[in-house]
């Protein structure tokens, strides 16, 4: 059904030191990862039933990811899991069914869009608290490489790093879109009441055929 793996990444190498380090999947377990997202899009929508995968150690260590679907060009849903709260094959699945069941922006997915829907996984590094005065936030954001995290007065919003790229924003402008996520006002990000944490990833996308 599909001819390539796209892969846009984020990372160029092994990111950040001690805790935060992270080692970057390979292209094959990216095409095993969007695999495996599919498996399970497929089984949770139409109890399609899933072909034995052999993943590699690295799905066994916890990861935070983020399931994308999109139909003609358009989200159709997209659910994940910010941190690093369970192995990386088990979130996977977990979020690719919910993004094709659970995303309350949209109907479930039905087993007849399946063969139209499109999947983009992407592995995240841990999120980290940018320091400093409010003020100067903007400034440590670089648009291409990091996603974001808005969080504060009960309430929280994060964007991935290709939604910026996608749109063509500039740091200030995504970092008003992801306060606006967050149900917040667009410059929240400048209030001492707010935080702002920065992560990067590893996208890998699969792109059907003309």
């Amino acid at each position: 059904m599909f001819d390539r793996l796209l892969k846009k990444s984020t990372l160029k190498t092994v990111t950040s030191k001690g805790k935060y380090a992270m080692q970057l999947l390979t292209d094959e377990e990216g095409a095993m990862a969007v695999r495996s997202a599919r498996a399970a899009i497929g089984y949770a929508v139409a109890k399609q039933p899933k072909a034995p995968e052999n993943l590699t150690p690295v799905f066994n260590e916890k990861r935070g990811v983020f399931v994308t679907l999109t139909r003609n060009g358009s989200l159709r849903g997209c659910i994940g899991f910010p941190y690093p709260v369970m192995p990386l094959g088990d979130a996977i699945a977990h979020a690719a069914a919910a993004a094709a069941l659970e995303d309350p922006r949209f109907p479930p997915v039905t087993k007849d869009e399946l063969a139209n829907l499109s999947l983009e996984v992407t592995i995240l590094t841990v999120p980290v608290l940018l320091e400093g005065p409010p003020a100067q936030r903007a400034e440590q954001v670089i648009v291409g490489r990091h996603g974001l995290i808005v969080r504060g007065m009960g309430t929280s919003g994060l964007l991935l790093p290709q939604v910026a790229t996608d749109y063509g924003w500039d740091a200030k402008t995504f970092l008003d879109h992801t306060c606006m996520k967050a149900g917040l006002s667009g410059q929240c990000w400048t209030s001492r009441n707010v935080e702002v944490l920065t992560f990067e990833g590893q996208v890998f996308s699969e792109h059907k055929r003309a």
